[in-house]
């Protein structure tokens, strides 16, 4: 709906609002076949008051969605979409409750219809009724709901829930308004039809998806005046739909300025690596990756010190590499960025082992309890929660088995050291949003090491603490941290393995060095 033309939910919006003002003149008008319909309402509220156990439920739900409530939840939702950088979703948001709380007191005064008869006289309202305010409110929430689960959550089970759950709160606000005696059914009818209604004309009128960052910034230098070639290597099952994604990125791309992209599918068989070597061949002035960080991982790799810039889309869970390079999370955004941002020369790190053939990493290593998190991951779950999976694999996996390791950093001697999980990082900020290495930088040409090691399962929570506010000086032997561009780690027997996320397989040894300013990455504009 928010990629169509601006005409298809005014015309939606239209025709509610006339179906709206229909049913008005009709309550208005007391006609005979409409007050018969509303008589239900009696047997409705008859029957609820001889249900002992209905009536505090709906005394609570009355209360929940009123007005004060709903402008609560109102409020924090837009403060949230705001901080969040969502802010035209917050400013329509914001506009649209409100709108419809305007509308819905301007058609009470008009209509001036009284309240049912038939109400509980224990809490008799005496203002007037069409159309239902709880329902208008509560119809517009949930059509706000919906839009947002349409246009922010990627993953198709978390948005049909958050819809559904929307939808079955404006049907128990709607039954609420009837049972409790409050309304006629053709108040909550006139109070959905407004709701929506003043909805789809805020969609129609202010489109909520964000405006490319670029247009607030200075021109960038133009480095290629005649043709702007654009590839994209996209991993297919990492979207929903391919062709809708191929459009929206070919849409966006023509209206910045480039070509047509050129599209590399990935294989299961090559997860990016050869995709982005025949885009390099056939001249890509930059290459937009969309996938998880094992995709972005090979395609920044093959790219290094080509001068090509990689744009990053993310379409993982963990999404570490876009995170740290505060690309957003979310894809048409992510998109603009890696269309219009400015190019950034970050590290990539060369890696080897027992077992592992030369390759890279862009974000982190580990040893021992977080790559057991990655392998204990299960899958099917994955998809459906994203990344509370990890949370569940981390849980089952606190009290991994300590580990004996030897750490040389720069070629000097090795130290011996005893941890849970050792993490190399080229970055700061880990699974979770965690800012394990907070001193961290993905440009300064160093990788950061650190050992934790709880002793008991309940250290993990000042161990955590500890970390999160950098008091190392009360951190005693659980928490350790080195700095190097080179870093050998070997265990004293096979432990778990993990590069950006990716399980390697057991192993005793891994070596790394940093090579800097090798990759050229698209960040937003400063």
């Amino acid at each position: 709906m928010l990629d169509r033309p601006r005409r298809t939910p005014l015309l939606a919006a239209l025709i509610l609002l006339a179906l709206f003002g229909a049913v008005a003149g009709a309550v208005a008008a007391d006609w005979s076949w409409l007050m018969d319909l509303d008589l239900e309402g009696q047997d409705a509220r008859t029957w609820a008051g001889d249900q002992a156990w209905l009536r505090d439920p709906l005394r609570v739900v009355e209360v929940a969605f009123g007005t004060a409530c709903m402008t609560a939840i109102t409020t924090v939702l837009a403060v949230t979409l705001f901080v969040k950088g969502h802010r035209r979703a917050g400013i329509l948001v914001a506009v649209v409750m409100a709108a419809t709380a305007l509308a819905t007191y301007g058609a009470k005064v008009l209509v001036g219809r009284g309240r049912p008869v038939w109400q509980d006289p224990e809490y008799f309202l005496h203002s007037n009724a069409f159309p239902s305010g709880h329902t208008s409110s509560a119809a517009a929430f949930a059509g706000l709901v919906v839009l947002l689960a349409v246009m922010l959550v990627r993953r198709a089970g978390i948005r049909r829930l958050l819809s559904t759950l929307a939808v079955l709160m404006w049907v128990l606000v709607s039954a609420d308004r009837v049972l409790l005696g409050r309304h006629y059914p053709s108040d909550v009818v006139g109070g959905t039809l407004l709701g929506v209604g003043v909805l789809l004309l805020g969609v129609a009128l202010y489109n909520p998806l964000p405006r490319s960052h670029a247009l607030k910034a200075e021109p960038l230098p133009e480095p290629f005046p005649s043709e702007r070639r654009l590839a994209v290597v996209l991993n297919p099952i990492k979207v929903e739909s391919v062709e809708q994604f191929q459009a929206m990125v070919s849409q966006m791309a023509l209206e910045s300025g480039w070509n047509e992209p050129r599209w590399y599918l990935t294989t299961v068989e090559d997860s990016g690596t050869g995709q982005a070597e025949q885009a390099a061949v056939e001249g890509a002035d930059l290459v937009i990756v969309c996938g998880g960080d094992g995709t972005v991982r090979e395609v920044c790799a093959e790219l290094a010190g080509t001068g090509i810039p990689v744009g990053v889309v993310p379409a993982g869970t963990g999404n570490l590499l876009a995170r740290n390079l505060e690309v957003p999370l979310f894809i048409r955004a992510a998109i603009d960025i890696a269309l219009t941002g400015q190019d950034r020369a970050i590290d990539m790190v060369e890696v080897d082992g027992d077992g592992l053939e030369p390759t890279h990493f862009m974000v982190m290593a580990g040893m021992g309890f977080d790559a057991a998190i990655m392998e204990g991951v299960n899958e099917d779950l994955k998809k459906k929660v994203g990344w509370l999976a990890y949370v569940l694999s981390a849980l089952k996996g606190l009290m991994f088995p300590a580990m004996r390791l030897e750490i040389s950093v720069d070629d000097m001697p090795f130290t011996k050291h005893r941890a849970r999980t050792c993490v190399i990082g080229n970055v700061g900020s880990l699974q979770g949003g965690m800012n394990l290495i907070p001193d961290a930088a993905i440009d300064d040409g160093q990788l950061d090491v650190v050992l934790l090691y709880p002793r008991r399962f309940l250290s993990w929570i000042p161990l955590v603490l500890r970390v999160l506010t950098r008091r190392e000086h009360n951190a005693g032997e659980s928490v350790a941290r080195m700095t190097g561009r080179k870093v050998v780690v070997r265990a004293s027997g096979e432990v778990p393995r993990q590069l950006d996320g990716d399980t390697i397989g057991l192993g005793s040894e891994l070596r790394m060095e940093c090579i800097h300013g090798r990759v050229l990455v698209r960040v937003p504009r400063s």
